[in-house]
């Protein structure tokens, strides 16, 4: 005769499930969950972004393990990962050209984002911590930027803390609190390898949020018309997955050729020599990812001023959502935005390129041409755009 208590041995196979549901909602969200059908390979951008994110986590657990942040050693340290530690140099290039790819991926992701309207309500809590996402990368890359203690590295943290210095009332203390005194030097760069490493696992957290506001409000897609059926959409896996799966084949293709084949591009050659401060070179210029913002910083000639339009560049897409009010979402069907928008990605690529060559009156024209329509479109066009669509 059994008993008819039964012992945690002969519980049903769904014990844990059903104490801890993780398995369903796993198969909820990401097996089940339905995606539009109309998505196109844009949409394969975000997936690359968390697999790059992975690699940069990875990779740079291993180089904080060998890396010294101390001025008389940190450039030492660095050195020694690429030519002493076994496969060091593979791994600190992983970690190098993920920064590239990285940034790669989040100007083509939030460029996407722009040109269907995927910004618009109900979205813009996801549009908000995406932005989030890209300013904690940002400050990210610039505080990793600075730890190999090299000559650009030295010197385009000085640039950068000089025009923080330049902000009215805050920017001292803040100055200060990042340097621990007056220059960089082993405060400032132990607080900055702090900050850095710090950051990275909390762009872990936002990211899941990230996620969590897309699932709830579902993925737009290119016709800018949410699926009103089942018919009108597929479940994410195995569509969706296999699709991503090969694009990122490609993606890891072109990945492997950066680290392998094109090591010089993910660097300036000034920061192979250690940093000097009682030298300074030639031509300060940023890496290509910061090259942008920078081309406005110089492009004004007041520090502060070219410090607040460099920020107000960015500023403009985190109030976009309400200075665009129109219900249209993709600029295919938007006359005025479809001409406008291309014109301000080229306006921002042109930022980069100048911001990549010395201030010749040329380029810091250029440059200042660029910032006007990249201002004008976000707040003259896509308003006036916004009203004329809505009264029609």
């Amino acid at each position: 005769m059994t008993s008819p208590l039964k012992t945690p041995d002969t519980d049903p196979p769904g014990w844990l499930e059903r104490r801890l549901p993780v398995m369903s909602l796993l198969r909820r969200q990401y097996v089940a969950f339905p995606m539009p059908r109309n998505l196109n390979a844009l949409w394969s951008f975000g997936a690359f972004l968390i697999v790059t994110m992975a690699f940069m986590i990875a990779s740079g657990l291993f180089l904080a393990i060998n890396y010294t942040p101390d001025i008389t050693q940190a450039f030492a340290s660095v050195e020694a990962i690429d030519r002493q530690i076994p496969s060091g140099w593979f791994i600190r290039s992983l970690h190098m050209g993920g920064v590239t790819m990285l940034f790669a991926c989040l100007y083509i992701h939030i460029g996407r984002s722009l040109w269907y309207g995927s910004y618009k309500a109900p979205r813009e809590l996801l549009w908000l911590t995406g932005l989030g996402l890209m300013l904690m990368v940002m400050v990210t890359a610039f505080t990793g930027y600075v730890l190999p203690w090299g000559q650009m590295s030295y010197w385009g943290a000085t640039v950068i803390l000089n025009a923080v210095h330049a902000i009215p009332l805050i920017g001292q203390p803040l100055s200060e609190l990042l340097l621990g005194g007056d220059t960089l030097g082993n405060v400032a760069l132990h607080r900055l390898f702090v900050l850095h490493f710090t950051m990275a696992f909390a762009i872990l957290g936002v990211i899941a949020l990230h996620i969590a506001a897309l699932h709830v409000v579902k993925s737009n897609n290119p016709s800018g018309i949410a699926p009103v059926s089942p018919s009108q959409t597929l479940p994410f896996h195995p569509y969706y997955t296999s699709r991503d799966g090969f694009a990122l084949c490609l993606f890891l293709m072109v990945y492997a050729g950066l680290v392998f084949f094109l090591p010089d591009l993910l660097t300036l050659a000034d920061n192979y020599v250690q940093a000097n401060p009682l030298v300074t070179p030639r031509d300060i210029r940023p890496e290509w990812y910061f090259a942008p913002f920078y081309a406005i910083l110089r492009a004004v000639p007041s520090r502060l001023g070219g410090l607040l339009l460099a920020s107000g560049s960015l500023a403009v897409l985190f109030v976009l959502p309400w200075l665009d009010r129109s219900a249209i979402r993709p600029a295919t069907r938007r006359p005025m935005v479809r001409l406008s928008l291309p014109l301000a990605f080229a306006a921002f690529i042109l930022l980069g390129v100048a911001g990549m060559h010395a201030p010749t009156p040329a380029w810091l024209l250029a440059s200042r041409v660029a910032m006007a329509w990249w201002f004008i479109h976000f707040l003259l066009v896509m308003p006036l755009a916004s009203e004329r669509e809505m009264s029609s």
